[in-house]
């Protein structure tokens, strides 16, 4: 058998089903063998960044690894970004990438580049293989690493040669388990004990609390302590819980910063957030100083980074916290669920950038998971759009990548065809992934594009105003009208240009249930977006 089949016979035992890159020259080996192989679904992009972050949000939302591949040379540096995005969210996926065969290296073969060195700082594993017997053993030695207690992406490339080799069918190694790193006893006890001697204090969420949200509430439940959450995390505590104070950092609430930088909170308890500098709105100090502070993550180097941590707990979050419930409840700390109030959409009259996005949210089911990209608008719905349900927003401020939720979205459809998936993206943004509503289109995934469509780059466009008070001219450029633009590929779309085009029928009944439909807001918005701190940030540099 060819060497490169083992790879997928592999994958395939461990569930693998999907499979997202572009096929090309050094990688058609590996696509010629799904050919037999239909329980795997080649996911074929647009362009092998987008990919990237289709794994990502596969690999976010199914718990499982995803598979991203391109070619050697240029879709090996395409899928770059995407693994150094995967590394900051620590995100298993497998990057397989094809490369020239071993006898040309260094002969100006076709698309010849030694990857191997690119992906060694933005993966946890990087290796190019030499021989076909060894293809399949690295690959394991890689999925097993991704499926650490600390996951993250793993890169093999693959000359073209050894994939081809024939090696004896092997038997398939057993595919690993993620493991999940448990908290000692001891801390779990003495933690317990630290939290209610503490005569009050702030739950800090961060992102790593996506799968035990229901255990984090339940904590601050018991002990009384409001909630606030880092940007990244906004999405998994309700916005009406009587505890939530709001986001702190980037684009953050008022609340939530006049509560971390007052006096109030003799303690602070750090769940899963590495404390970078989005989340803590540019490493302010007064975040931890005169508090004691407990920080609890399944990842110990993010202790002590930039914050002195008083008690350090390793666990995995979710089980963390129901040991840590369980012994709250022993030492008398009893569970009083609080009722979620009723949010009311804060919807005014005015053609503004909030006024939008609060009005298509107002017309989508509670239920709908919002993919946000990088961009002003960003900002608006980090700080004015609410939290129905939990783990309804997928926003990606630690890498910031243009054109992540496009694929981001295309992801967790794979994923989930049934919830209501929709991506708020801005037209710098679909003018560098936008192509992928295609993919979207192939694929029968009902996913709604939002479009902010502003003619202009707008968080560098506002960013320069404020820090420079000056901006280029060539940030801005001529209006496009991109509903015509995909009209013209068959796709269902809607523009507003005024309030009057603004009717909720209008918007829901965009929602799809067989193929993308896109919903472009044409607006130039001259107010200043809820960005100041991190302008001031920047400012402060070269003075």
């Amino acid at each position: 058998m060819k060497a490169v089949r083992s790879v997928l016979d592999y994958l395939a035992k461990g569930g693998v089903d999907t499979v997202f890159g572009i096929p090309a020259g050094s990688v058609n080996a590996f696509f010629d063998e799904l050919y037999s192989m239909p329980q795997m679904t080649p996911v074929i992009a647009k362009h092998e960044g987008a990919a990237s972050y289709m794994a990502a949000a596969y690999a976010k939302y199914s718990g499982q690894l995803a598979v991203a591949i391109g070619c050697s040379g240029p879709g090996s540096t395409n899928l770059l970004t995407g693994a150094a995005n995967a590394m900051r969210e620590q995100l298993p996926i497998l990057f397989l990438t094809g490369a020239v065969p071993t006898n040309t290296e260094g002969l100006n073969a076709s698309q010849e580049l030694d990857v191997q060195p690119l992906y060694a700082p933005v993966t946890k594993y990087s290796v190019t293989v030499r021989k076909g017997s060894d293809l399949l053993s690295e690959v394991e030695k890689a999925v097993t690493i991704a499926l650490s207690p600390v996951p993250g992406p793993v890169h093999v490339a693959m000359p073209i040669d050894v994939q081809l080799e024939t090696i004896e069918p092997p038997d398939l190694p057993s595919y690993p388990t993620q493991p999940r790193t448990m908290p000692s006893n001891q801390s779990v006890k003495q933690a317990a004990r630290e939290l209610t001697e503490l005569k009050n204090g702030i739950v800090f969420i961060g992102q790593g609390v996506r799968r035990a949200v229901r255990e984090a509430i339940e904590m601050a439940e018991r002990l009384r302590w409001p909630i606030v959450t880092t940007p990244q995390a906004k999405g998994y505590i309700p916005s009406g819980h009587p505890l939530y104070k709001g986001v702190f950092g980037f684009a953050g609430h008022t609340t939530a910063s006049d509560l971390l930088n007052g006096e109030e909170g003799d303690g602070l308890f750090i769940i899963g957030s590495s404390l970078g500098e989005t989340a803590t709105n540019n490493y302010n100090k007064k975040l931890t100083d005169g508090r004691y502070v407990i920080q609890l993550d399944h990842d110990k180097t993010v202790f002590n980074r930039k914050y002195k941590i008083d008690f350090p707990i390793v666990g995995d979050v979710k089980i963390t916290l129901t040991e840590l419930n369980l012994e709250l409840e022993r030492l008398g700390r009893d569970h009083q669920p609080q009722p979620i109030a009723r949010v009311e959409n804060k919807v005014n009259k005015e053609y503004t950038t909030q006024h939008l996005l609060l009005s298509i949210q107002q017309a989508l089911p509670p239920t709908a998971r919002y993919h946000i990209d990088i961009g002003e608008f960003m900002s608006y719905v980090i700080h004015y759009m609410d939290v129905y349900e939990p783990d309804t927003f997928n926003i990606n401020v630690h890498f910031g990548a243009m054109g992540t939720a496009i694929g981001s979205a295309i992801g967790a459809a794979m994923v989930d065809r049934k919830r209501p998936t929709v991506c708020i993206t801005g037209d710098g943004c679909f003018f560098m992934h936008g192509m992928e509503v295609l993919t979207a289109k192939e694929y029968g995934l009902p996913i709604l594009f939002v479009i902010v469509n502003n003619a202009r780059l707008g968080m560098v466009y506002h960013g320069h105003a404020l820090q420079y008070q000056r901006t280029h001219p060539r940030f801005e450029q001529a209006p496009v009208n991109l509903s015509k633009l995909l009209e013209s590929v068959g796709i269902p779309t809607a523009r507003i240009e005024s309030l009057a085009d603004l009717k909720e029928e209008r918007i829901s009944s965009l929602l799809p249930t067989d193929g993308p439909a896109i919903l472009e807001l044409a607006i130039v918005d001259s107010q200043i977006p809820p960005m100041g701190d991190r302008v001031k940030f920047l400012s402060s540099f070269g003075k």
